[in-house]
């Protein structure tokens, strides 16, 4: 007589077998995705008109640096 296991064995072949159809099902998505998609064209032309900045006020001026005094 055969005796039956309740070791991990069928819970083991349940998650492989989901994670093929899971594998399956993302891989029908990106290929029809890639299939679907229109032809946009390689090139991009992007024109920004930025304006200019106000100019930088004046810092203040540094002090003269001191003269060594000879020994």
């Amino acid at each position: 007589m055969a005796q039956s296991s309740n070791g991990s064995g069928p819970w083991l072949a349940f998650l492989v077998g989901g994670l093929i159809v899971a594998v399956a099902v993302i891989g029908y998505f990106v290929y029809a995705g890639r299939q679907a998609a229109p032809d946009l064209g390689s090139s991009v032309d992007i024109n920004l008109s930025v304006p200019k900045p106000p100019p930088m006020p004046e810092g203040p001026k540094l002090p003269d640096a001191p003269i060594p005094v000879p020994k």
